[in-house]
C-alpha cells in the first residue's frame, strides 16, 4: 500500500464517512492541531524516565487519537442506522477522571503556586509546556468547530483537563529532575 494517493493534491481531504472538505476548514484544523499536539507530547515522552510518567503519556497519547478520530467525523456521520457510533471507541467521563486521578496524585507532591510559572526547566518540562499550549491551541481549534458543527463537549473538556495535566506533570517533572521553576513575579524583575 503506497502511503500517498494525490487525492489531497487540490486542498481537499476526506473526512471519516466519505465526505470531501477543504484543507483549510475548522474541522481539518481541529483535528490537525490534536495531531500536532499528539507528536509534541511524544517529544516530551522521549525525554522523560519514569515508567509511570511514560505509561500515562502513552494512554494520553491513545485517547488523543480517540477524540481526532471524532473531531474527524462529521456529526451527521457519526452514528449507525441502529443509533450506535460509528467509531469504535469515543472519550468519556472515565478517560478525564483518569486525568484529574493523575493530577491530584503529582499535585499532593508539589509546593503550592504563589506566582505565574515561566515555561522551562529542562528539557522534559520545557517539552510538557510546549504540549499544554498546542493543547490549549487545540481545544480552541474545538471550541471554534463546535460553533458551526455540533460536537460532543466531552472532547473539550478532555483537552481542557489535558492542558492541566500538562501544566502540572511538567512541574512535577522539573522538581523530580531538580531543575528549579522560574516564577513570573511582578514585583522582582
Amino acid at each position: 500500500m503506497k502511503i500517498y494517493t494525490k487525492t489531497g493534491d487540490k486542498g481537499q481531504t476526506s473526512l471519516y464517512g466519505g465526505t470531501r472538505i477543504s484543507k483549510a476548514s475548522a474541522r481539518v484544523e481541529a483535528y490537525g492541531t490534536i495531531d500536532e499536539l499528539n507528536a509534541f507530547i511524544g517529544v516530551a515522552k522521549s525525554q522523560i524516565e519514569s515508567e509511570e510518567t511514560i505509561k500515562q503519556l502513552k494512554k494520553i497519547q491513545f485517547d488523543l487519537f480517540t477524540v481526532g478520530s471524532e473531531s474527524a467525523t462529521p456529526a451527521d456521520k457519526l452514528m449507525l442506522a441502529n443509533g450506535k457510533s460509528r467509531l469504535p471507541l469515543v472519550i468519556s467521563e472515565k478517560e478525564i477522571e483518569e486525568l484529574e486521578v493523575w493530577m491530584d496524585e503529582m499535585e499532593a507532591q508539589l509546593e503550592p503556586l504563589q506566582y505565574f510559572i515561566l515555561p522551562g526547566g529542562g528539557k522534559a518540562a520545557t517539552a510538557l509546556h510546549v504540549s499544554r499550549t498546542v493543547c490549549r491551541r487545540a481545544e480552541r481549534a474545538l471550541v471554534f468547530l463546535n460553533e458551526s458543527e455540533e460536537l460532543r463537549l466531552e472532547l473539550v473538556k478532555y483537552l481542557n483537563r489535558l492542558s492541566d495535566y500538562l501544566f502540572v506533570l511538567g512541574r512535577f517533572v522539573s522538581k523530580n529532575q531538580s531543575e528549579p521553576e522560574e516564577f513570573w513575579n511582578p514585583n522582582q524583575r
